[in-house]
């Protein structure tokens, strides 16, 4: 069954909308019916009243929602439609129980600029507001595309018009800051012919393709129910770019359909040039940071192209708890949990929570459906906070769907929502306003880059756990749209407000952006590989820069100095102090010299040829060390790392050709040591 959407103007979450007012006339009455009389809101009788909302998304209600509906077109089933409605019921009793504190946030209205000053300063382009100029923002401006760059010129040429009407100080014109006399001036932009994901082109070769391997993805169809033929998505150009023929916005909600059944969904794949893949988590802090502001410039040109606003929220800063375990925001969190496990990524608890869900509840009928027991939840919740840090909890105790509960409480209750409170309605967006699939996917993917490290990493732990749930399917009876149902209101409806008529029409699309992150996650998690190429550009430029400076460092003179009387010596001995790849100007062309500090043959030197890859030179250093192998690489798996020169660091694909990445990068350092997790 299918559900067809006609255009109803911008639907948004009133939980996060900053012009969204307190209360709605016509819809002050929530999706909840008065209680009738001697009902308790803990005594779970949700069944039939998730029925009576479900029959007010029917020709029972209204005024009527937004979609059409038919005999032979439809959102979902009755019983998908009561799976998200009985969902966002228990969530409100939680509230009414006492088990979960209902603090909302609050929003501030932007004043006239506001917004388009605090998106310069997102994409580390602050120096325009300043009036500084600072290295860092110059080499982000030189690595911009086309439509990048016009849609940097577009927001600041708001922001300056706005502070002029204001009779604010004076800020400097865009002809002043990138040297143009045109009227409308331009940006010096990159070219936008594809490049390799290093940013340079190299002469006479060609891109070698391969498919990644889809063995641990969840299988997907095609929207037309073909499963024989299969999209393939490319990184070598910008997404903004690729948009050639725009289609007109009147005409996406006549063709925007969803389709319940799994099959439904294309088929992606994603092939990998000769530089290989790069996850979120194979990139320096420092770059990852350089991706984020690279990824908003691209998502709002990206919208730009498309025709589309990118919606955006303004909201106060709010203080959650310092210590405990609900409530607490995540870096704070991550912060008390790192004095216990040093370097981890994803709370301790809700890695708890994941692991008895895995051990123990995947294959529960009904699992994340079914409810705990409220009173049940509530006293495991508050014996949690008193006792998980001291080792005394006792997980045995806990029934699954208890956990799944708390699991649940948990998303809920992070004082700023998992996806972020400023680009929720970029989410919403994608789906209401972008019809194609493919596209809603990039936007997706640009969304994910854009998340902070400690919500990335957490979401990323969060839907790969739905992954096992939905492939445990055939015992738990929990397919890919039951799982989205139930996990959209716990993302999207935040702080248990009550749900008004916008929110219900809202329903299929927050759980269809669910079921998109659930099934692409595996592409989601990797790094386009254009971004890649203009970080590498704006390091390069960041070099060039301070070039002269490093000439003239005290400390580098002196290596310079112990060079030269180095190279008078004779031919040291293996293991001798080296120095970084800039200094060593005895390496042939094509030759690098390996660096394993952890095995016992710590350095080698390798000759590349055009068929050489990463893993082959992984593969030589274990040749190498098998007898003697230090006892610290023993369980663990080495990969080899870029280190230096126009990247931070970059942890490689094992098919990535490595005559390639060199030319890309000759002044990397090539070290094999374990892969961060």
């Amino acid at each position: 069954m299918t559900m067809e959407m006609k255009d109803s103007g911008s639907v948004v979450l009133t939980a996060y909308h900053p012009h969204s007012p307190a209360r709605i006339p016509g819809m002050e009455q929530s999706f909840v019916q008065d209680i009738p009389p001697g009902h308790s809101p803990t005594s779970r009788k949700s069944l039939p009243r998730c029925r009576k909302i479900n029959r007010m998304l029917s020709n029972e209600s209204a005024p009527p929602p937004a979609f059409s509906r038919s005999n032979s077109q439809a959102s979902m089933d009755s019983t998908s439609m009561e799976d998200f409605w009985c969902e966002v019921e228990s969530i409100k009793e939680s509230r009414e129980d006492g088990s979960e504190e209902a603090t909302l946030l609050e929003f501030k209205p932007a004043d006239e600029g506001e917004l388009e000053a605090e998106w310069l300063q997102d994409v580390g382009l602050s120096t325009l507001i300043s009036g500084a100029e600072e290295e860092d923002g110059q080499a982000l401006l030189s690595t911009l595309t086309r439509t990048q760059a016009a849609a940097v010129q577009k927001r600041y040429n708001t922001y300056t018009q706005t502070l002029r009407k204001k009779n604010k100080h004076t800020v400097r014109d865009v002809r002043d800051i990138f040297g143009t006399s045109d009227a409308s001036p331009t940006f010096e932009t990159v070219p936008v012919s594809p490049v390799p994901s290093n940013g340079i082109q190299l002469p006479g070769q060609k891109p070698v393709w391969k498919s990644v391997s889809s063995n641990s993805c969840l299988d997907c169809g095609l929207d037309k129910g073909s499963s024989s033929i299969t999209e393939e998505l490319s990184y070598e150009v910008s997404f903004s770019e690729s948009i050639t023929v725009l289609p007109k916005p009147q005409e996406w909600p006549k063709n925007q359909r969803f389709k319940k059944e799994d099959s439904a969904l294309p088929k992606f794949v994603v092939r990998k040039s000769r530089f290989g893949l790069t996850e979120v988590g194979d990139l320096s802090p420092e770059d990852m940071k350089k991706i984020r502001y690279l990824s908003l410039i691209e998502l709002t040109a990206f919208y730009d192209a498309l025709g589309v606003e990118l919606k955006r929220n303004r909201s106060e800063r709010v203080r959650g708890r310092e210590n405990g375990l609900f409530g607490v925001p995540l870096t704070v969190l991550l912060e008390n949990d790192q004095k216990k496990v040093p370097g981890i990524k994803v709370p301790l608890i809700f890695q708890k929570l994941l692991l008895k869900l895995e051990e123990t509840g995947l294959e529960t009928e009904g699992i994340l459906r079914v409810p705990g027991s409220a009173s049940r939840v509530k006293n495991l919740h508050q014996e949690l906070e008193a006792k998980f840090y001291e080792d005394t909890f006792d997980w045995d105790q806990v029934r699954n769907n208890d956990a799944a509960g708390l699991l649940k409480m948990f998303i809920r209750e992070l004082p700023s929502p998992l996806f972020t409170v400023e680009y929720l309605p970029a989410f919403i967006t994608l789906v209401e306003k972008i019809s194609k699939i493919k596209l809603q996917l990039q936007a997706l993917h640009l969304l994910i880059m854009l998340l902070p490290e400690a919500n990335r990493d957490t979401a990323k732990a969060f839907l790969q756990f739905l992954k096992k749930v939905v492939a445990n399917e055939g015992k738990n009876k929990m397919n890919l749209w039951n799982v989205s149902m139930i996990v959209a209101p716990n993302l999207f409806i935040y702080k248990g407000k009550r749900a008004n008529q916008q929110e219900m029409q809202a329903a299929t699309t927050t759980a269809h952006i669910v079921r998109l992150l659930i099934r692409y996650q595996d592409i989601l998690w990797t790094v386009p590989s254009f971004l890649i190429s203009q970080v590498r550009k704006m390091n390069e430029a960041a070099m060039n820069n301070s070039k002269r400076q490093l000439m003239f460092d005290k400390g580098v003179r002196k290596l310079l100095r112990r060079k030269t009387m180095e190279r008078e010596r004779p031919e040291r001995s293996e293991g001798a102090v080296t120095f970084p790849p800039y200094l060593q100007t005895d390496i042939p062309e094509g030759v690098i010299r390996v660096y394993a500090p952890l095995h016992s043959k710590v350095s080698m030197a390798i000759q590349l040829n055009s068929q050489t890859k990463a893993k082959d030179i992984l593969a030589r250093f274990h040749c190498e060390n098998s007898r003697g192998s230090s006892q610290n690489t023993r369980g663990q798996i080495q990969s080899l790392h870029e280190i230096g020169g126009n990247i931070g660091q970059h942890c490689l694909d094992p098919d990535a050709y490595m005559l390639d990445v060199y030319r890309a990068n000759p002044q990397a350092e090539w070290v094999i040591k374990p892969k961060a997790s």
